[in-house]
Parts: structure tokens; sequence; C-alpha cells
């Protein structure tokens, strides 16, 4: 055993491991790509095959058979991830699995990485399915270890719920060497009562036998001491329940209230290792014990709700302080200023009212603009994009520019301003394909990158196809899905795939779904970019642009450097068009001219093509 420092997302790959994993799959999403991310680091792992899968529902589908055919497999994802999967996600838990099934989700209370701040115990509920929730790196490595004993034991898939905090959070944690995937021969299911939903007959009775398993879970869980109780020597105290990361900060919130009249020794606490399956008999316990009952979770009161029924059922007078008779909000993750607050409000304790005062440190952070990274080859096409508006005699507000998820959403930003929506992965040609319908007088644009676009823009862009949709699609190919750390994607150049992977090149995928009006752009070329991107807002049907420039921040890391700016100081007015046009994190104001920031600069030139008095030179580089 050996001592490493690890996050909670490289514990769920440690743990993985330990338990002797066959297959991982799964789709980059902050905060959960760092599970795949940490392993394909590792190089080949013998006996064990890790993928990066096209989508979440893809990556699911491939995890469920490698567990049907009785392996282990993990499948990871962030919680707008579980949405895709979910669609199968449902019929593979009414059929259980053979081997294990365990299917990892981060969740991102606070919004720290975009998105909604969706609760997937939410999932939990609806599918039946048991939902292990870590409260630290430690536990996130020892739950993933037990959840796929548990998801053999009962036949079941299990889901691992992380957050932000535990998913990106650092720790000393005491790590097993890693356990060979056992050799087992594969099963092959036959069984169609089992595995199809032929008839509601067979619906039924599958649904039938999850539910049972989901009671198996709960008494597996308990029988193996994962539900943590302690009842205070006292009756009639106060009693906490607490849940996943909330759980972590009870001893820093006990430290905050403690000179006010707090005594931890008559304090009972519950922590649970799931809301799903629910702690009954610990819920009851506690309620029988205490008069007041506390509940620490983040997002929905999906835990509270439950202790409110076992209130409701067993009879207990329990004053129960949560989310529900409004000490807390639905909305943000936690801290614990929240562990104290909820003790204030239970115990009526005398604490002065600035005690929680300044608990939020994002309140001294300086504001920032988010945009794209200096060199980034989006920021071209986005130019590209305004500088064709203007040639046509359109203003931006008077054209429908949707985006989509990832890097190409910071076109929404300044000093571009150009797209108007983020929805979902894929979902920016589905909406133009809409707006097309809504007899919107101007041309309508779509904007999305090349791995949301092997992701979910595919189907869009056939839909539009078949219509004849009257839009144009920009896709913009980086060749990486950066955003979430320069994970590959189909379409990733061959020399940086694992060995055996083959790249779909989108040159040759668009015409192929029958795309006749395609063009190809350099968006570092910003004349060509803007005439091919002019020219096509005045084509009927739908046209397809692909903007193709490698991601600068990876071509940095190879060297690759595309010229080398500097300013003629005496040429420049500091009239800021390079500034103000291009927004340039590389380019800042001296006394007499610009300054280029060589450091981050890539020589990509936008800058200089913007210039109107000569003040900025390009020069190749040998």
């Amino acid at each position: 055993m050996t001592i490493k420092n690890i996050t909670g997302n490289e514990a769920i790959a440690l743990g993985a491991l330990r338990a002797g994993v066959k297959v991982v799959t799964g789709y980059p999403g902050t905060p959960s790509s760092e599970v795949i991310g940490s392993l394909l680091r590792q190089g080949e792992l013998e006996g064990t095959r890790v993928e990066w899968s096209t989508n979440e529902k893809v990556a699911l589908e491939v995890a469920a058979g490698v567990a049907w055919a009785g392996h282990r497999a993990l499948c990871t994802m962030k919680m707008s991830g579980l949405n895709v999967a979910y669609d199968s996600l449902i019929s593979i838990a009414y059929s259980g699995c053979e081997g294990a099934l365990v299917v990892y989700v981060a969740d991102d209370p606070g919004v720290s990485a975009g998105m909604p701040e969706q609760d997937t115990r939410g999932f939990a509920l609806m599918s039946d399915m048991p939902m292990l929730e870590p409260a630290s790196v430690a536990e996130a490595y020892a739950m993933t270890k037990y959840a796929f004993e548990l998801s053999e034991a009962i036949k079941s898939p299990v889901f691992i719920r992380s957050v932000t905090n535990v998913a990106l959070s650092y720790a000393a944690v005491d790590v097993e060497e890693r356990t060979m995937p056992p050799i087992r021969e594969p099963r092959l299911p036959r069984d169609i009562n089992k595995y199809t939903k032929a008839g509601a007959a067979i619906c039924m009775n599958q649904h039938r036998e999850l539910i049972a398993r989901l009671e198996q879970a709960e008494q597996h869980i308990r029988a193996r001491g994962w539900n943590r109780l302690h009842l205070a020597d006292k009756n009639g105290g106060l009693g906490i329940v607490a849940v996943g990361v909330a759980a972590s900060f009870l001893e820093e919130g006990f430290d905050l209230v403690a000179p006010y009249g707090f005594n931890r020794q008559e304090v009972s606490i519950l922590r649970p290792a799931a809301t799903v399956p629910f702690p009954g008999e610990e819920v009851r316990a506690l309620l029988n014990h205490c008069r007041t009952v506390l509940v620490l979770e983040e997002l929905e009161p999906h835990l509270e709700k439950g202790v409110y029924v076992e209130a409701l059922r067993s009879g207990a007078q329990v004053r129960i302080v949560g989310k529900l008779d409004n000490t807390f909000s639905r909305i943000g993750n936690y801290n614990a200023g929240h562990v104290a607050k909820g003790l204030i409000k239970a115990l009526d304790l005398k604490a002065p009212a600035d005690l929680l005062a300044g608990r939020n440190a994002e309140q001294y952070a300086a504001a920032r603009p988010i945009t794209t990274c200096a060199g980034c080859p989006h920021r071209g096409t986005f130019m590209a994009i305004n500088a064709a508006f203007r040639k046509l005699r359109l203003k931006k507000e008077e054209v429908i520019v949707t985006g989509d998820i990832g890097c190409t959403i910071l076109g929404m930003n300044p000093p571009f301003q150009t797209v108007s929506t983020e929805v979902a992965m894929g979902a920016s040609i589905g909406l133009a394909h809409g707006f097309a319908y809504s007899d919107v007088k101007t041309p309508v644009i779509a904007t999305i990158g090349d791995s949301t676009f092997f992701h979910a823009g595919i189907p869009g862009l056939i839909n539009a196809v078949y219509h004849q949709a009257p839009l144009t699609l920009i896709i913009m190919d980086n060749g990486w899905t950066a955003m979430t750390g320069m994970q590959v994607n189909p379409g990733t150049a061959t020399e940086f795939q694992q060995p055996g992977r083959r790249r779909l090149d989108l040159v040759h995928l668009i015409p192929g779904l029958g795309v006749n009006q395609f063009f190809l752009i350099d968006p570092f070329r910003l004349e060509e970019s803007t005439e091919t991107i002019r020219r096509a807002l005045t084509l009927p049907g739908v046209k397809v642009i692909l903007s193709r420039r490698e991601c600068n921040i990876q071509a940095a890391r190879r060297g690759v450097r595309h010229g080398r700016i500097t300013t003629v100081p005496e040429k420049c007015n500091l009239c800021k068009l390079c500034i103000t046009i291009t927004g340039c994190p590389a380019i800042s104001l001296g006394k007499e001219s610009i300054v280029i920031d060589q450091a981050q600069c890539n020589g990509c030139n936008l800058c200089g093509q913007v210039c109107n008095h000569e003040a900025i030179k390009w020069e190749a580089v040998v």
C-alpha cells in the first residue's frame, strides 16, 4: 500500500483499477474528465481498455455490453452527460447486469464549470439505482472499490456521485496495488425476458426485479457499515444528517459555533453513504433519539424529504431544519458556513450576526472577462463572421447565431458578442433549424466545435440536410476536445490518438452526410474567411463551413509558432482596433504604442490584419 496525493477523480480511477475493472468508457466533461485522463496518462494498461467515446450514451452502452458479458466496467460523465445517457440507462437498469456496471457522474453545485446545477440524485430516484455519495477523496477511493462489489452482489448498475469540491480536491490516500481483471469466459445474453423490452409483461417484471435489487442494496450497504450513525448519550438533543460533501464540513462548522454554546458531545450524527437507497432504519433511530434534526445536503432536498416521510410514518414529533423550512437554498455549494448557519438555527445559538460574513472567497476575486486564449483560431472565426455581417450591411442584433457547448461559446462575450444561445451538446443546429422555420428575414447561423459535432451535432445536420433548412453551419475544428482538458476526439490527428484508433476527418465526413455546399477555411486568413462566410450567407439551403486550425495551446506545447509579431511604434496611434476587435490577451497598451506579449503570442497575425496603420509587423519563423 502506498500513500499518494491524489484528486477525487484520480481516486475513482485508482479504485476501479484496484477492483479489477476491464473496460472504462466516458466522454469529457468537467468536473469528471480526469478519471479517464489519469488512466490514459498511465499508458497501455494490460487487461484493461480505456476509451473516450463519442458521447455519454454510447459510452454507457459499451460499458453495459461489457457488464452484460460478465466483466467489470466503469462509465464516467458529468451531470449533463447523464441526460444524454439516460435514454439507455433506464432500460439497462431494468435488465440489470451479470458482471458489474458502475456509472460515475460528477455534479457541479455552484456552477464552477458551466451548465446547470443539476442534482443527479433525481436520476437515481427515477431509476431505482443505488447511488453512493463520497464525502472525501479517501471515500471516493473506498466507495469505488465497494461499488463494483455491490453491483455484482445485487446484479444491478450502481452510481457513484461526486461533486466538484470532492472530484477536484487533493488528499493523501492509502492506495493499494492494481488488481488485474479476472479472466472470465464471456457470457452472451440470450434471455429476451431480461435483455429486451418486448411487451408490457416483460417490462413490468423487470421493473419489479429492479425495485427488489434496490432493496437488496440497502441491506448490503447497512450490513457493510457504510451508513455511520452516532447517537449521543443524552436523548432529546440535536441530530444531524449529512450526506456527501456536506459531511466533510461538519467539524469546521462545529469549530465556528463552539464559542457560542455549542457542545459537540450532545449531538447525534448520521452520515449515510447514499440518499438512494434511503437509509430508513438509521433515520428512524435518529428521529426516535432527537427532538430536532438538521439535514445537510447540496442542491435538492431529496434526503430531507425522506426524513419528513419517516417522521410522519413513525409519528415522531421532531423539528426538521433544512431547505424545506427555508433555512438553506437549493442553489449553490456548501461550506462550513452552511453547517454553522444550520446549527445556529437548530439550537437557537446567540452567535453574532457577522459570524458568517466573509465565508465566500469569491467576493474577493477580481472581475475578469472570459475570452478565447491568445492565438485561438476561434477568434479568427468570430472576427470573420462579424466582418461578413458588415459586408452584407447587417447589424449583429439582426442576425441569430446559435452557440454550442465548449470553447466556441466564448463568442458570446466581448469583443465578439456574436453568439446568442447555449443549450446542450449539438443543440445549436436544431435551434438554428427552428429559427429558419420562423420566418426570420436575415441569415441564420449555427456554430459548433468539432468534438461537440461528433458528440451530438451529426443528427441535427442530417435533419437540416433532409429538410433543406436554410441555415449556415460553421464547425470550428481545432482538433481537440479543448475546454475540458485537451482530450482526443474522433477527428484528432492520427499521431495523437491511442494505438489502433482510426481518425475520422470531417473533410470527408460532412460531404458524406449529403452536404453539397461545403467550404473549408483557415480562420487565421481573415479576408478569405470573411468572404467565404459572406458568400455562404447569400446561398439557399444548407451550407457548412469547416473552420480548421489546431488549438494554439496544443500547438504551442509542441513548439509550433505561426510567425513573430512585432510593433512599429512610430506608426501606432493607439487607436486600439487591434484590442477592441480581436480581444487578444497578448496585446496591451503601452505609453506610445500597443505591446505584444511574446510569451503568449503565436503569430496568428489577426491583429495585424485589422490594423489600418501598418503598425503591426508579421515575420515568418524559420
